[in-house]
């Protein structure tokens, strides 16, 4: 099947990235059920009440996969500033007493009855829809300063800012260094991500030095044994799942910091109770689905290479990627805390349902074969354009 603007045909999709994904879903409803159930019995009378909420957003996410894997690629790019703007109205809303919802001191939450939404998940997903469409727009002038490489910015640098007032710091960390990265893959000079890189690194301190429990992240990363009831409680009892699980686990349900011990256990640190739970073994099965999921991200970027499905594919899997290697750091003692779930694993509804999102789009573009039109290859590089093409079966058609 093809169209006559550019070249396209459809071919079998990624199923192995369904079946990875819908494998960790599965994984993570009995991980979360087993993290979660002597708190929600204690909290709300119901040993299943995280497990219930979780299951519910499982199944709309899984929806709205199927929904979004159909919707073609030319109208995520038309209405790329759209969802910016949408992003930036919801960021604001967020932060109005009486529409925003404060828990923990963080005022991250529109709450709807029993159903909470999170603005700054669906922030990453416009700030990687509008970077994929400008930078297949810009092309080479994304090495020009003012008109290439300062846009995209001011507008991550706007989205970030108004999550870093929420406070979510971690969110913000994703998007801005998914945006540099994403820059740089673009085509934007070397010296304007390093000059950008020290230019912040002032401000970075300062919003460390200027929030006590930041600071206290950063010392307990440093030495979390100093003051182990302390600020290094949590990364304290996270070695100490990991110690307790040894090589296979201690069995699901068996574990014993989940029983008040670990903070953030269904959530955040969830990976800690995998390697309790499911010992050694366990948690190098987890990764090992991690690494084969972004491994199969990366056979669906090379086959884009130069497209805005190739951008947008290139955006989904930095995101993913740095959102996992992030939490497994956090988790581990790499890293200081971040409060960043780990994705399809950790507890959260507005998560799960925009990493579902985001693997909807995923599979959407893994099943489209397209050739770059000549107005798209006029604006991009053009040493790595003629790579690909000649890579690509131009006058062959391809096998279904």
């Amino acid at each position: 099947m093809e169209t006559s603007a550019n070249t396209i045909k459809y071919i079998k999709k990624d199923r192995l990235l369904l079946i990875v994904v819908f494998g960790l879903v599965a994984l993570s409803l009995i991980m979360i059920y087993s993290a979660s159930a002597i708190m929600a019995m204690r909290n709300y009378g119901d040993s299943f009440y995280f497990l219930k909420k979780q299951i519910i957003w499982a199944v709309i996410s899984a929806t709205a996969m199927l929904l979004i894997s159909r919707i073609d690629m030319d109208i995520w790019k038309r209405y790329s500033f759209l969802l910016i703007a949408v992003s930036c109205i919801l960021l604001v809303l967020v932060l109005i007493p009486g529409i925003g919802s404060k828990i923990n001191n963080a005022r991250r939450w529109f709450r709807i009855g029993p159903i909470s939404f999170q603005p700054s998940e669906f922030a990453k997903l416009s700030v990687i829809i509008y970077l994929s469409s400008y930078l297949i727009r810009k092309g080479e002038k994304i090495k020009e300063l003012s008109h290439g490489f300062l846009p995209p910015l001011v507008v991550a640098g706007l989205i970030s800012g108004l999550i870093v007032v929420e406070p979510d710091f971690g969110a913000a960390f994703v998007i801005g260094a998914g945006t540099g990265i994403m820059l740089f893959i673009g085509g934007a000079r070397l010296i304007h991500i390093s000059s950008l890189c020290l230019a912040f690194l002032p401000v970075a301190i300062l919003l460390v030095k200027n929030m006590e429990y930041r600071w206290n992240r950063i010392k307990a990363f440093i030495n979390p044994w100093e003051d182990p009831s302390g600020v290094g409680y949590q990364i304290v009892q996270s070695f100490y799942s990991f110690g307790k699980g040894g090589l296979l686990g201690t069995g699901v349900g068996e574990g014993r910091q989940k029983l008040f011990f670990l903070p953030e256990a269904h959530t955040d640190f969830i990976f800690a109770v995998v390697g309790e739970e499911l010992g050694f073994v366990g948690s190098v099965s987890v990764t090992i689905l991690f690494i084969f999921f972004l491994w199969r991200c990366l056979k669906i970027i090379n086959k884009h290479r130069g497209s805005f499905e190739g951008y947008l594919a290139t955006g989904i899997s930095l995101f993913f990627g740095i959102q996992i290697l992030v939490n497994l750091f956090v988790v581990t003692g790499l890293f200081p805390t971040k409060g960043l779930a780990l994705p399809f694993l950790s507890f959260g509804g507005t998560s799960l349902l925009t990493n579902m999102i985001l693997v909807g789009i995923l599979y959407a573009i893994s099943g489209r074969s397209t050739v770059i039109s000549q107005m798209e290859m006029n604006g991009y590089n053009w040493k790595f354009s003629r790579k690909m093409c000649n890579l690509l079966p131009l006058n062959r058609p391809l096998n279904r």
